[in-house]
């Protein structure tokens, strides 16, 4: 970090995916919400959805056309159960495939679970010049993305470079 640059706030919106949790008990949504707006972020929309693939694209879809918001924080649905299926409904949204995130995340978590870090399927890309980042669902797993990964590169101090310098760039 450098004090050189300003810090630049920018407008998020999270999403839970689970057939489980309620707005009372969604530990993981409410650590991002947490997380983003203690870092100095705008939380522009919060969502809770059932792992439904039409339903996940549908809001998904809706928030990147929305020129408002910077990026996207999911949490939740991207394991191998039968309704996982997060990957599946916003990867066909995705223009680019940040394919370093999902490798580091994983790298990150094996240091912390070990072998259990293979069942994640954790990916991000940018969708219509909007980040998108896709966690699990559970609470450490999202604190581990945002303080080991996301966090640092929604932050535009953070050196030689971050995704939060790209925006103006990323519609071009």
């Amino acid at each position: 970090m450098s004090a050189e640059r300003d810090f630049i706030p920018l407008a998020l919106c999270v999403l839970t995916v689970s057939d489980t949790r309620s707005a009372d008990n969604d530990s993981s949504g409410d650590y991002l919400v947490e997380a983003a707006t203690g870092a100095g972020h705008r939380i522009v929309e919060r969502a809770l959805l059932p792992d439904d693939r039409y339903r996940l694209r549908a809001t998904v879809s809706a928030w990147i056309a929305d020129e408002r918001v910077d990026g996207i924080l999911v949490t939740g649905g991207t394991g191998f159960t039968g309704r996982d299926s997060t990957p599946e409904a916003l990867m066909p949204l995705l223009d680019k495939v940040m394919d370093g995130f999902g490798e580091l995340f994983r790298a990150v978590s094996f240091e912390e679970i070990g072998t259990s870090s293979l069942q994640s399927r954790a990916f991000a890309g940018l969708a219509n010049g909007t980040f998108v980042f896709c966690v699990p669902g559970s609470t450490s797993a999202c604190r581990t993305a945002w303080e080991k990964l996301i966090s640092a590169q929604l932050d535009a101090r953070t050196r030689p470079c971050n995704l939060a310098t790209l925006r103006p760039r990323l519609r071009e």
